[in-house]
């Protein structure tokens, strides 16, 4: 869609660069004053005899300019009843007609006709050398030729205008997209007092501030059906309804609809819970005849069509997904807020000193205090003092962040509440893996046993609004003992700063965290010579450190070795804070749908080289920055990344599968390194598949493409240890 609109825009404006060349060329015409300069023909045929005449200068020439201030004069026929003159264009299209000196007029001229320009030759050559008869010496032309221009020129500008308002129309429909950046309104009148409202609906003022740091609610009527909502545009025209804390849904939710301005409805579909404080959210597209006009409102939520709500006033603008404060963890010594729109650039991040956190709800008497670190979606902020912010002892309050160089507070889906954690169920884990999802049902429980089998304890899945069976699966897993724990985190393109969140929310239940995907399977090809059976210790050798060590950062460093015990080599290099793993991606393998027996088994060609890696995170060696870039952190001062050769370990990645599962990828990729496949941005990306570019259509030769190297180590070991 956005492709189409770029297109469209483009003809629009060189349609419009065209029309302005036209009326310039016409207005030229019009304003034909000193500015106007002809081009000089040459003269064709005998040229009259002009000596002794007053005014002939340079009329040797083979060429006579026009309108250069010369007198150039006609020549005539022998006709008695032609006059000799000669003629000049004056500003207003007014032609002066001079008489030859030896004319001798008639005393009666009023009644003598004019001979007018041929239509046919109606240009500057023929105005210049054909005679005109007259009654008058002055001769004007203005009339009916400045009347054709100016209309035409009237034309020309009310169809540009037009054009312009089309183009305006199709240009807002394409910034519904990241680069859109809503100025706020200030507020007018006097305001409520909101201090202490986590959200607070049903304002009663008349003028709703758009996008400023408070939740703005629509002002509904007293309706039983209709409830308070506060509602965000997400890329893809999706539109996230996010319920007040205090609403308590009916047992019913799947009746619900979005009710929009001019009683347009959309579909609502539950979509979920936040979590802290708990709100009920649905999801509800963008009707496409709200998408024509500016600013686009808020929703209501309601149960009926039936009887339409009235609206006492307008409803609030949507805040926009690029604009906004979307989460908080709040952890034992700070408060972290997740946001978009501050650090838009990768690598380059603001200075925190250029922000302040806002707590509570009133933006200009709330809580402020210092940021120390603003890295690509993630700010720390220090804790807030509680007595200040809410005597009553209110437990939801707001948490913002302000530009301080433009005074501007961002709105804010996100709340301060207590420090929260996993879940500690009886000792603090040694190998956790942390992975966001997407509609992953169908691969989850080979991912979850051949991982649990080989050293990892717990799992932690970041579900971003998967609508397949993934809750079923993950109570079934449970139900058979696994450890694993489901996080919604509806935010899209939002991967890295899901594991940062990931990286602090666990930090106290896992003392390692692998960071993968479900289609990736860690691999050493020493485990098929020394092992028939599995065991935790294959990556928990790595990881094991006695507390002598662990508390020692001049101490020795890990051997990589693939045995099963632990050594230690003495060093005076830093501590491992995290090991990086190699990939070899996988092919279709002649695969024309998902196979019944899994990825491993189902997948065996690969391309040749590594790319990219992953990796394996001591948790308490991540900086506080919590900067991560593809699948690694950055660490803390006096620890270290150390690389496993890929011959050690390997990460199988079955990244291209059977087209119908690798075409998924195409509506929701998790990625944050290409937003929507579907644009002509970011080409070269290693999230993109080469040769596939922004289609989503199968190319030819599909389930043959990226298969250079036969690969069946790991099916073989997987064949052993689960049967075939």
């Amino acid at each position: 869609m956005a492709r189409n609109v770029r297109t469209t825009f483009l003809y629009v404006l060189v349609l419009i660069a065209f029309l302005a060349s036209i009326s310039h060329r016409l207005f030229r015409d019009f304003i034909s004053g000193e500015e106007f300069r002809p081009p000089s023909v040459p003269l064709k045929g005998p040229q009259p005899n002009l000596a002794n005449h007053a005014i002939h200068e340079n009329l040797t020439h083979q060429t006579i300019p026009h309108l250069t201030g010369h007198d150039v004069f006609s020549s005539l026929s022998s006709s008695s009843s032609s006059i000799s003159t000669v003629s000049i264009l004056l500003p207003g299209w007014e032609v002066l007609v001079i008489l030859s000196p030896e004319t001798t007029l008639p005393q009666a001229i009023v009644p003598l006709d004019l001979t007018h320009i041929p239509a046919s030759q109606t240009n500057y050559n023929s105005i210049s050398k054909t005679t005109l008869l007259s009654p008058s010496l002055f001769l004007s032309l203005s009339n009916n030729m400045a009347r054709n221009v100016r209309t035409t020129f009237l034309y020309v500008l009310v169809l540009i205008a037009f054009l312009a308002s089309i183009s305006h129309r199709l240009f807002r429909d394409f910034i519904s997209g990241e680069e859109f950046r809503p100025p706020s309104v200030p507020l007018k009148g006097p305001q409520p007092n909101l201090a202490n409202h986590a959200i607070h609906e049903n304002l009663t003022h008349q003028t709703i501030p758009h996008l400023t740091g408070h939740d703005v609610f629509s002002s509904l009527s007293s309706s039983s059906s209709s409830i308070s909502t506060v509602s965000i545009l997400l890329p893809g025209w999706e539109v996230l309804v996010i319920l007040s804390p205090e609403t308590t849904l009916p047992s019913d939710i799947n009746e619900f609809t979005c009710l929009f301005p001019n009683n347009v409805y959309s579909p609502a579909k539950p979509a979920g819970e936040l979590y802290f404080p708990n709100r009920t959210i649905f999801t509800c597209e963008l009707p496409k005849r709200v998408r024509r006009r500016l600013p686009f409102r808020q929703p209501i939520l309601t149960k009926s069509k039936e009887s339409p709500l009235e609206i006492k006033s307008p409803a609030p603008e949507l805040l926009r997904w690029n604009h906004v404060v979307y989460d908080s963890l709040t952890t034992e010594d700070d408060v972290v807020v997740f946001v978009k729109g501050l650090n838009n650039r990768q690598g380059s991040d603001r200075d925190p000193k250029g922000f302040k956190c806002v707590f509570g709800d009133d933006e200009i008497n709330g809580v402020r205090t210092a940021v120390t670190s603003s890295v690509q979606e993630v700010f720390r902020c220090q804790r807030p003092d509680l007595t200040a912010l809410s005597p009553s002892g209110e437990k939801r309050i707001k948490v913002s962040i302000e530009n301080s160089d433009v005074n501007l507070v961002l709105p804010s889906l996100a709340y301060y509440t207590p420090a929260r954690k996993v879940a500690v169920k009886d000792e603090k884990s040694l190998l956790c893996a942390c992975t966001m999802v997407y509609n992953v049902a169908k691969f989850l429980k080979e991912w979850v046993i051949y991982h649990s089998k080989i050293g990892v304890d717990k799992f932690i899945l970041y579900d971003n609004d998967s609508d397949d069976d993934l809750k079923e699966v993950v109570e079934e897993l449970v139900q058979e003992g696994y450890d694993l724990n489901t996080w919604l985190w509806f935010w899209p393109k939002t991967q890295e700063a899901g594991f940062s969140h990931c990286a602090l929310y666990a930090k106290n239940s896992c003392t390692w965290m692998t960071f993968i995907d479900v289609d990736e399977f860690i691999y050493s090809p020493s485990w098929s010579n020394y092992s028939s059976k599995p065991s935790k210790s294959m990556l928990q050798s790595y990881l094991q450190m006695p507390k002598s060590y662990s508390n020692n950062r001049n101490g020795g460093e890990l051997s990589l070795s693939s045995s099963s015990s632990s050594l230690l080599v003495p060093s005076s290099k830093p501590l491992i804070g995290q090991f990086i793993i190699g990939c070899h991606e996988f092919g279709p393998s002649n695969q024309l749908s998902n196979p019944i027996s899994g990825v491993m088994q189902g997948y065996n060609c690969r391309r040749k080289m590594e790319n990219r890696h992953k990796s394996i995170v001591l948790l308490e060696a991540v900086h506080d920055s919590l900067l991560n870039v593809i699948h690694h952190f950055r660490l803390k001062e006096g620890y270290r990344t150390r690389k496993i050769s890929i011959q050690e370990m390997v990460v199988n990645h079955y990244k291209f599968q059977a087209w119908p599962e690798f075409k998924a990828k195409f509506r929701r990729r998790v990625s944050a390194y290409v937003v929507d496949w579907t644009l002509r941005t970011n080409l070269n990306s290693n999230d993109r598949t080469p040769g596939l570019g922004y289609t989503p259509l199968e190319p030819q030769g599909w389930p043959q493409k990226f298969c250079q190297v036969y690969d069946n180590g790991l099916k073989e070991l997987a064949q052993r240890w689960f049967g075939g």
